[in-house]
């Protein structure tokens, strides 16, 4: 979307309370249109497979700790059907194990309830434009939970298809290439790249290529 554009945002919350204030002060916000509201995480699938009136949101802002469906795993199945979907998770704990989890299952970020009006703005912009926005708590938390899932030997939670990216990386794949390859969008491959960033902790294309050829998974 343009700079000019007005995002559509759903807010999935179980908490009527919660959800009137996050509406009210996104409509102080011109950029910013709330266009559904669900109180679950199962209504909010209901509504996206139901579609809306113009189509899905650009983002979901959503709780995580919530009754039945919890936040990760609404992510995880909205990801799965709506893969450019835009997810941003937003939650009053912060667990490590919770914060990775939350960026295995698809989302852009993990921003805690106690961040002001304007860091909020930021992560939801940012989200926009599929760059994961942390605050400096948030990120270390994800740095220990990946350190943790490292020295237990899980792949970094890495999902199937984020391997996929990661092997055609690793062959010096531009994105338009992977793009082709795996039949899905530019704008897809690169959220996968973020994604790959963030969770093998590496800063550029080279150390993931390089990283890919140390785990054993590139050929050689």
């Amino acid at each position: 979307m343009t700079e000019t554009q007005t995002c559509r945002i759903m807010i999935v919350d179980d908490h009527d309370m919660v959800r009137m204030g996050l509406k009210t002060y996104l409509m102080l916000e011109p950029k910013f249109e709330v266009v559904a509201e669900a109180g679950s995480g199962e209504e909010a699938l209901r509504l996206l497979e139901k579609g809306l009136p113009d189509g899905p949101p650009d983002l979901v802002l959503m709780d995580l700790m919530m009754p039945g469906m919890d936040g990760v795993e609404t992510t995880r199945r909205v990801i799965e059907s709506f893969p450019e979907m835009r997810i941003v998770l937003l939650t009053s704990f912060l667990e490590d194990e919770k914060v990775v989890a939350a960026v295995e299952a698809g989302a852009v970020s993990y921003v805690l309830k106690t961040v002001s009006s304007e860091e909020l703005v930021y992560a939801l912009n940012g989200a926009l434009r599929g760059m994961p926005v942390m605050t400096s708590d948030v990120s270390q938390a994800l740095t220990r939970g990946l350190r943790q899932r490292s020295a237990q030997g899980v792949d970094e939670g890495l999902t199937e298809r984020e391997k996929e990216v990661l092997l055609l990386i690793a062959e010096g794949r531009a994105n338009k290439e992977i793009a082709e390859e795996l039949h899905i969008s530019i704008k897809t491959v690169k959220t996968h790249v973020s994604n790959l960033l963030m969770k093998c902790e590496m800063e550029d294309r080279t150390q993931l290529a390089v990283y890919a050829h140390r785990k054993g998974w590139a050929k050689s």
